[in-house]
């Protein structure tokens, strides 16, 4: 399941790159565009599998929460003594959006196949 959410947050996060892709580019951007709707609660879901079932001690986990924090930003200062910290942490993140994305999809890609 953390591979597929990988894969999903990897495509929101890297939706810029994702129409440089030949013959299936267009379709790939829009389906993300898409998603981007809806970043905030997958990127709550992401986080909460990550803890649920264990993840932060691996690959998927690591760049799930990456991606998690960088997806929940507008949400962060809500959260009472960590959030201002957080959200520094997630701006700052944001800034690498782009490549974060693409590691995340990646690694969710390589976990979905078999690979890792």
């Amino acid at each position: 399941m953390i591979e597929w959410l990988n894969v999903i947050a990897g495509l929101i996060l890297c939706v810029g790159l994702l129409e440089a892709i030949p013959a299936m580019g267009k379709h790939l951007a829009k389906l993300a565009k898409w998603l981007g709707g809806f970043d905030t609660i997958i990127g709550l879901i992401l986080i909460i599998v990550v803890i649920w079932q264990g993840y932060w001690d691996s690959l998927f986990g690591i760049v799930a929460i990456f991606a998690g924090l960088i997806m929940i930003v507008g949400i962060l200062p809500a959260i009472p003594a960590v959030g201002k910290h957080l959200e520094k942490l997630a701006k700052w993140l944001g800034g690498f959006q782009t490549i974060i994305g693409l590691i995340v999809l990646i690694v969710g890609i390589l976990g979905v196949i078999g690979y890792l």
